[in-house]
C-alpha cells in the first residue's frame, strides 16, 4: 500500500493532477486547532494547477471510454471505497488533528463516506436506462441519460472526506470526470485522499484530480471555466450566491448545499429527559460547525421552564477539550479567528437577548493556544434578531418559546434557510402535520442528525438547490438525451 513519503519526510505534500503528484505552488502550513502547532506543509494550488487539472479532466472525458462503460465505473468506485476503508484510521486521525473534530466523529465520517461510495457504484449500474414509447403510430421516442461532462466539486473543511465522497461518487457513477477543490485547512487529509485515488488503479489518469487551495484562484476558475460542465458546492449561502452569479455566463448547472439554521421544535408532550442529549448534541457535534447544527431550540411554553433549566445545566457541563482527548465532548473551532467571530456575535446578542449560558473562549492556561469555545445559550423573542437569522457556525443556540402549533411553524419558517428541522412530540399525527408545514428539505421526527445514502439531501429557500445522496444524486451529473424516429408513411 502506498504511503506519502513526502509527508513522512516532513516535506510539503502536493496535489493530484492527471494521475501524478504535483509539487508546484507556494508552500503553506496546516495547523492543529487544538494546540496551534503546525501539522505539516503543503503546496497550495493556483490558477496554473487548476488549468492543468481541468485540461486533464476534459481530455479524459473527451478521449477515453470512461463515460460510456458503466461496469468499469462501478468497479472503480467499489475499489475506491475499499481503499478508503483500508485507510480509515489514517484519514480519521489526520482529519481530527487538522480540523479539530473528535476522533469518533471523524471515524463516523470516513465510514459514511465508504457507504455513500458503494451506493454510487450501484447507481452507476442501475441508473443508466431511459424510457421508450410510441406516442403516436409510427413515432418512436427513446430517452437516455448521459454524463454531463467535467464536474467541478468544491468541498468545505468541516467534513471534507464525506462531502467529497457525496459528490464524487455520483459524478463518477454518471460517467463524469472531476476536479475537486479541497480546503487548505485539511491539506494533509487531502493528501491522504490523493493517495487513496493513486491506489485505485481502475480509475484512469485524468478522471479524478484533487487540488488543495489556501487562496482563491482554483474555485473561481472551476465556476467560470466553459470546460467545466457542472459544479457541486457545499458551503455558505454568501459564497453560494457569488457562485451562482459567476456561473451565469456559462449557464453551468449548479448543485448548491448552503447554510442552515435548523430549528428543534419541542412540544409539551415530548419526553424531555430522552431528547435532552439530542438537543446538546445538535449544538456540539462537529464543534457546532455543521450545516444542520441545531442552532434554534423552540419550546412549548408549558415545558419551557423545565427545558430551559435542564438544557442550560447540560451545556454548562460540556467538557471542552482537545480533539484527541477521550473525555472531550467539544473540540476546538477551526481557528482563533472563528473563536473571535463567534464570540463577537454572542457579545452583540447580549444587548437584545437574555443570557442563559454565556460561553466564550476556554479559560484554561494549558489550552490557551487552541481555538476552544464554550457553548452559549441565549433566550430571544424577536424573530428578526441577528442571532436568530444568521448562521453562526459554532456551538451557540437560541432558546425561543412558542404557544401553539401555528406559532411553532411561524417561528420555524422565519429565517431564509430551509435545510433541516426536528420535531419532538409524542403525537405522530402532530409530527406529520407540523413537518408538512415546515419549509425545509429534511425534517426529523423525535431525533436529529440522521443521514443515509439511500435518501436525498436537498435544501430549500437560501439553503440551496440540487440533490445529494439517494437515487436522484446521480441525475445532478447527467444530461437526458431524447432520440426520435418516424417510420415511413407507408409502414405506419
Amino acid at each position: 500500500m502506498a504511503r506519502d513519503l513526502t509527508a513522512a519526510a516532513g516535506l510539503p505534500v502536493g496535489n493530484w493532477i492527471n494521475g501524478r503528484r504535483s509539487t508546484d505552488g507556494p508552500v503553506h502550513t496546516s495547523v492543529d486547532p487544538s494546540t496551534g502547532e503546525v501539522v505539516g506543509t503543503f503546496h497550495s494550488a493556483g490558477r496554473t494547477e487548476a488549468e492543468a487539472a481541468i485540461t486533464a479532466a476534459r481530455t479524459a472525458f473527451d478521449t477515453t471510454g470512461w463515460s460510456r462503460a458503466a461496469a468499469p465505473r462501478a468497479k472503480a468506485i467499489h475499489e475506491l471505497a475499499d481503499n478508503l476503508a483500508a485507510r480509515a484510521d489514517d484519514l480519521a486521525t489526520m482529519l481530527s488533528r487538522e480540523n479539530g473534530k473528535l476522533l469518533r466523529e471523524t471515524t463516523w465520517e470516513v465510514a459514511l463516506a465508504v457507504d455513500w461510495l458503494r451506493y454510487s457504484a450501484a447507481s452507476a449500474l442501475t441508473q443508466i436506462a431511459g424510457r421508450a414509447a410510441e406516442p403516436a403510430p409510427g413515432l418512436y421516442f427513446q430517452s437516455a441519460p448521459e454524463a454531463a461532462g467535467v464536474a467541478g466539486i468544491i468541498s468545505p473543511w468541516n467534513s471534507p472526506i464525506v462531502l467529497t465522497a457525496r459528490a464524487i461518487g455520483p459524478a463518477l457513477g454518471a460517467g463524469c470526470t472531476v476536479v475537486v477543490k479541497l480546503p487548505g485547512q485539511t491539506a494533509l487529509t487531502n493528501a491522504l485522499l490523493g493517495e487513496v485515488i493513486e491506489e485505485t488503479t481502475s480509475i484512469p489518469s485524468g478522471v479524478v484530480n484533487l487540488l488543495t487551495e489556501a487562496g482563491n484562484e482554483v474555485a473561481p476558475l472551476l465556476v467560470s471555466s466553459p470546460a467545466v460542465d457542472v459544479l457541486s458546492y457545499t458551503g455558505s449561502t454568501e459564497v453560494g450566491r457569488a457562485i451562482a452569479a459567476a456561473a451565469a455566463p456559462t449557464v453551468k448547472r449548479l448543485s448548491l448545499e448552503l447554510g442552515g439554521k435548523t430549528p428543534l421544535i419541542v412540544f409539551d408532550d415530548a419526553d424531555v429527559d430522552s431528547l435532552l442529549p439530542l438537543l446538546v448534541g445538535a449544538c456540539t457535534l462537529m464543534n457546532g460547525q455543521f450545516c444542520v447544527t441545531g442552532s434554534r431550540v423552540l419550546v412549548h411554553r408549558a415545558v419551557a421552564d423545565e427545558v430551559r433549566a435542564k438544557l442550560s445545566a447540560s451545556l454548562q457541563s460540556v467538557q471542552v477539550r482537545p480533539a484527541n482527548d477521550p473525555a472531550s465532548q467539544l473540540g476546538p473551532l477551526i481557528d482563533k479567528a472563528a473563536v473571535e467571530r463567534v464570540d463577537k456575535l454572542v457579545e452583540e446578542a447580549t444587548s437584545y437577548a437574555k443570557v442563559l449560558v454565556r460561553g466564550g473562549p476556554l479559560e484554561d492556561p494549558a489550552l490557551e493556544a487552541g481555538a476552544f469555545y464554550r457553548p452559549s445559550l441565549l433566550e430571544i423573542e424577536e424573530l428578526d434578531a441577528p442571532l436568530v437569522q444568521q448562521e453562526v457556525f459554532g456551538p451557540v443556540q437560541t432558546f425561543e418559546v412558542f404557544d401553539d402549533e401555528a406559532d411553532a411553524i411561524r417561528r420555524a419558517n422565519a429565517t431564509d434557510y430551509g435545510l433541516a428541522a426536528s420535531v419532538f412530540t409524542g403525537n405522530d399525527l402532530r409530527a406529520r402535520r407540523v413537518g408538512r408545514e415546515i419549509r425545509a428539505g429534511l425534517v426529523w421526527f423525535n431525533t436529529w442528525g440522521l443521514l443515509t445514502e439511500h435518501f436525498e439531501e436537498a435544501g430549500v429557500k437560501q439553503s440551496g438547490y440540487g440533490k445529494l445522496c439517494g437515487p436522484a444524486a446521480i441525475e445532478e451529473f447527467q444530461n437526458l438525451k431524447v432520440y426520435a424516429t418516424a417510420a415511413p408513411p407507408s409502414t405506419q
